[in-house]
């Protein structure tokens, strides 16, 4: 926890001002005891009412003071755990946007989630504690005691003996529940898991009617997080009764020898009733310590989660940010040797892979599942490092260009087709913010988008719901293809986009590509025979490796892959047409 405490510098006047105006209301709590002992001893024993109704006042008083002390601090904390959790959640989010595809898979969108929710949340909660209870708790405590023995010495003992023993209650109980609390945050980020996936694979589980098999899992998974919160919640359980015998004991003590002192005339009254006060304010004071000591042990569980997040450092590290002049006459792009694994001791994705692709060609991309087509591409924007080996575009390694140089050249169209809230034109200029509208529904009429784009309502200014779900699989891959050709890239990299497309567009499609291959670079990765055939140049994958590479007919000729692919999609006479 100490290392964000960094982000407490710009509320110091709210860390230091705040257990200020707590230890004002502190102190007037502890002088209330004694103003009614006074009342008793004075006022009711000699019956004073005006004494009575004046000391009546004094307690009004310190109550009215007492209570704008509390509400300036509770403003000051609020004020502070707000600003530091909005100062944490945006660094935190912009490091997670400066974390690599191999980061991100590493920790999995769920943990970040909850991590950019519920530990930050733990962190504010942590914070506002610090300035309202950190000081007050433990001076109530010590304030008491000492109260107690101003007034008689003596009898202070039994707050001498109590104390301890409470102390000791505390820390057994906290001792066993503290470890649990870290197990939680785990258990969170699997329910977290189970609700993320059942939320955006709705479809799939009521299309394979798995609803009352994902409800037993997320059943298992809620059950093993109340199982340990039931249990922590037992330990805790166990603490009130606990405090409650043995202040109740103090108090039968306090009773029992403050009135043999009040027989003997050492002790008064009223100072009995302070200080069974004070014991209930010591009681009170050592249970908001344990609540203390269960919110910091949650919140060091999250600061080290946070911290886990920070100390990661992206793999993808820009070398310079001076643009990087190409080389004349090199290929476009080239692969030298490149193996790829995905971590370290993990199988390599790609083996050995050297190709040269010149400016202006339609490269095809095709394999089987998990055959490396997806990580072979994703190496030419530098979504991912090479292990071993380059990749030159424009015969400069892509690990030495700017990343905003290098992804202005490339324009790519991943698999999932994912739109963000907003409209059509916001999320078209993702790639050229000042794009114009003639350059969008250029876009849009190359990515087939632009019939069904000009029926709706509002056009361009149309809205996009959250993934884009107002749209179907098809009007999603067009849209998606259409932000990627905005600005022209030299490169561009369609991922298995037109999977969703019927064979007419998706023909369409293949023919205003063409027109744009004369001016840029494209590949394009599927496992349609019929997207790829057209292509100057179709690499065949399987197992990270190139097993092909050639025209349609040259392949069907040398490639048994490439002819295992083609016969599993179309017969003899279609794949020789």
């Amino acid at each position: 926890m100490k290392r964000l405490a960094r982000f407490l510098k710009k509320y110091r006047f709210q860390v230091i001002a705040g257990p200020v105006f707590k230890l004002i209301e502190a102190i007037f709590e502890l002088i209330v005891p004694l103003v009614m002992a006074d009342m008793i001893d004075v006022g009711v024993a000699q019956g004073d009412i005006g004494y009575i109704w004046q000391r009546g006042g004094v307690l009004l008083l310190l109550g009215v003071v007492g209570l704008a002390s509390s509400l300036t601090c509770q403003t000051l904390a609020s004020r502070a755990s707000q600003g530091v959790g909005t100062d944490l959640r945006r660094e935190l989010f912009h490091h997670i946007n400066t974390l690599s595809y191999r980061e991100l898979d590493h920790f999995g969108t769920p943990s970040l989630i909850t991590r950019m929710t519920g530990d930050i949340n733990q962190m504010q909660t942590a914070v506002a504690m610090l300035i309202r209870l950190v000081v007050r708790a433990p001076f109530l405590v010590i304030g008491a005691v000492v109260m107690a023995m101003r007034i008689d010495l003596q009898l202070s003992l039994v707050f001498l003996a109590i104390v301890p023993l409470l102390s000791l209650a505390l820390y057994v109980v906290m001792s066993r529940s503290v470890p649990f609390y870290k197990l939680i945050q785990r258990k969170l980020d699997r329910v977290s898991l189970i609700t993320r996936e059942n939320l955006s694979g709705a479809r799939v589980v009521r299309a394979f009617r798995k609803q009352e098999e994902e409800e037993r899992r997320f059943e298992g998974a809620c059950v093993d997080l109340a199982e340990n919160a039931i249990h922590i919640g037992k330990l805790s359980a166990v603490l009130s009764p606990f405090s409650f015998v043995i202040m109740n004991i103090g108090m039968i003590a306090i009773l029992w020898f403050g009135g043999i002192r009040v027989n003997v005339g050492s002790l008064t009254q009223g100072e009995v009733v302070a200080f069974i006060n004070y014991m209930t304010q010591i009681l009170i004071a050592l249970v908001v310590v344990a609540n203390l000591v269960v919110i910091f042990t949650k919140a060091a569980a999250s600061a080290a989660r946070i911290n886990e997040v920070f100390d990661t450092k992206p793999s993808i590290v820009e070398q310079t940010q001076v643009p990087v002049t190409p080389v004349a006459g090199a290929a476009k792009v080239s692969f030298c040797n490149v193996n790829f694994r995905y971590y370290q001791g993990a199988a390599l994705a790609l083996k050995d892979v050297n190709m040269d692709v010149p400016a202006g060609s339609l490269i095809g991309v095709i394999g089987g599942t998990g055959s490396g087509k997806s990580t072979l591409v994703s190496m030419i924007p530098r979504l991912y490092d090479v292990s071993d080996g380059q990749v030159m575009l424009d015969g400069v390694d892509v690990r030495n260009y700017p990343l905003s140089q290098l992804h202005d050249k490339v324009g790519m169209v991943p698999q999932g087709n994912l739109l963000f809230s907003g409209t059509i034109r916001e999320n078209l200029r993702w790639r050229k913010p000042n794009a114009t509208d003639e350059e969008l529904w250029a876009a849009l009429k190359d990515a087939q988008a632009e019939s069904f784009v000009t029926a709706l309502p509002d056009r361009l200014d149309s809205r996009v719901e959250q993934g884009g779900k107002n749209f179907s699989g098809g009007q999603k891959q067009r849209l998606t293809i259409a932000r990627a050709l905005v600005g022209e890239p030299g490169i561009l990299i369609l991922d298995d986009c037109s999977s969703a497309l019927d064979y007419a567009t998706d023909a369409a499609l293949r023919k205003s590509l063409r027109r744009r291959a004369e001016h840029a670079t494209v590949f394009m990765v599927s496992q349609r025979v019929s997207t790829v055939r057209g292509c100057d140049r179709i690499l065949v994958m399987e197992d990270g490796e190139i097993v092909g590479s050639g025209t349609h007919a040259q392949l069907l000729e040398s490639c048994p892959t490439y002819q295992e692919i083609c016969m599993s999609q179309m017969n003899a006479e279609e794949a020789g047409a």
